[in-house]
């Protein structure tokens, strides 16, 4: 009797038990593709990222005691389900949705003036615009932990490193394999403008999406043979053209592969013909990670997860983890500043602006060797862009290579440059971020 009076109580003053609940709640979308030829790539980081957060939820209670709820919309990678997917989500109660991770570089940029205008942080992880870094002119968009122009210079200075310097490249022939849509093209402008400085030549491929056809790509690789190779590609793309490199004796070891394009995934199809091929990456794979140990306890032996056990720690799956970190320290950058409740896109975009993950506290979030340190302002929603090698030698991924650093001086004056042309293009006014706390 008491109980079914408080219920009509709290029914009143309009507010039920459930209602009640859901007002500490802090709401994530979550724009994912586990169908189409981008799913074998697109479902282990969807994964990667829910257990992420169900493990936040089940150890910690959420993030400064306010649950983080989430709800999955299939984009496809398709722009306009992107777009109808973020219509759909941006709303949700109680404060409407904290960020968005489009996982899309089309998507990212169907984005970025809606998103804007809607006062909600795009969080593009290691994809998007790079030129989106430059936080004056894009407020609500952040690149971290590094863009395609840093990992493209990277990946350059580690091709020097094993040509015995950079000065060696010149007369070398370095080639791009690349899914001919914007992710893909997205390196092209750099290596461009290194191969001028350097004195190499290069060499563009362009397949057709989905990339399922490439006898035509690999045939001109055969004949021309470029030194090295690079390849941004994504989905089937990916498994296909290792499988054209080894049909033509292309060798693995100089046969490099963006972040998107070195996962279980990519290599696993190929068999043998991929024992050798590298890739960039931004964090470390496996499962001896405190983090990724947390998730196995409090999600896995409670009979939960996403996917089955032997797949938590592979590449895809922790960079989704990565991108659940990024955002939940970014909301608690925020809560610091705007209180412990559940918190407005706005809010989290000054705990974006404002976030600092130094070593220890990696450390505290049990991903030591997991990910590097990253502090974002006004004016740099990258980082400071570090990459690193692996290489795939037919059962795990092995680092071949330290953080290496990309040239910030370079990328900045590139990044800024890109920036304000854009910004005159669509009447943007610069923020001073001199002026930005």
């Amino acid at each position: 009797m008491v109980l079914a009076v408080a219920a009509v109580a709290i029914s009143i003053f309009g507010l039920s038990p459930g209602m009640a609940a859901a007002q500490n709640e802090q709401f994530i979308p979550r724009l994912v593709y586990r169908t189409g030829p981008y799913a074998p790539n697109g479902i282990p980081f969807a994964d990667g990222y829910a257990d992420y957060l169900d493990m936040i939820n089940a150890r910690d209670g959420g993030v400064g005691g306010v649950k983080i709820t989430y709800e999955e919309c299939e984009t496809g990678y398709n722009n306009d389900k992107g777009v109808e997917c973020y219509e759909r989500l941006k709303n949700h109660p109680p404060t409407g949705a904290s960020l968005v991770d489009p996982l899309s570089t089309g998507i990212t940029y169907a984005l970025i003036e809606r998103a804007t205008a809607d006062k909600i942080p795009v969080v593009s992880m290691g994809y998007g615009r790079a030129d989106a870094s430059y936080g004056a002119v894009f407020p609500y968009v952040f690149t971290l932990p590094a863009t395609y122009w840093a990992q493209a210079d990277a990946l350059i200075k580690y091709v020097g490193d094993k040509e015995g310097g950079l000065d060696k490249l010149k007369g070398k022939k370095i080639g791009l394999v690349y899914i001919d849509i914007a992710y893909g093209k997205e390196p092209i402008a750099t290596l461009e403008k290194l191969s001028q400085q350097y004195g190499y030549t290069f060499f563009k491929y362009p397949v057709s999406a989905p990339g399922i056809e490439q006898s035509a790509t690999w045939l001109q690789i055969r004949q021309q043979r470029p030194d090295w190779l690079f390849m941004w590609g994504w989905g089937v793309m990916n498994s296909t053209a290792i499988k054209g490199a080894g049909s033509v004796g292309y060798p693995m070891d100089h046969f490099i592969g963006v972040w998107w394009s070195g996962s279980e995934p990519d290599v696993v199809p190929a068999g043998a013909a991929a024992v050798g091929y590298e890739s960039g990456t931004f964090h470390g794979a496996g499962q001896n990670y405190g983090a990724v140990k947390d998730i196995l306890k409090y999600v896995y032996d409670k009979n939960g997860g996403h996917t089955t056990r032997d797949k938590v720690g592979e590449v895809l799956y922790n960079r989704g983890a990565i991108n659940a970190i990024y955002d939940l320290e970014a909301i608690r950058t925020a809560q610091g500043k705007f209180g412990k409740k559940p918190l407005k896109g706005e809010d989290v975009q000054w705990g974006y602006e404002h976030l600092d993950i130094t070593s220890q506290r990696i450390t505290e979030l049990g991903a030591d060797g997991l990910m590097v340190p990253t502090a974002l302002s006004c004016d740099n929603h990258e980082g400071n862009g570090m990459v690193r090698i692996q290489q795939w030698d037919g059962k795990n991924w092995k680092f071949v290579s330290d953080w290496i650093q990309p040239d910030r001086t370079m990328l900045t004056e590139m990044y800024k440059e890109s920036a304000l042309n854009y910004a005159k293009e669509k009447g943007i006014t610069p923020r001073d971020c001199a002026k930005v706390m």
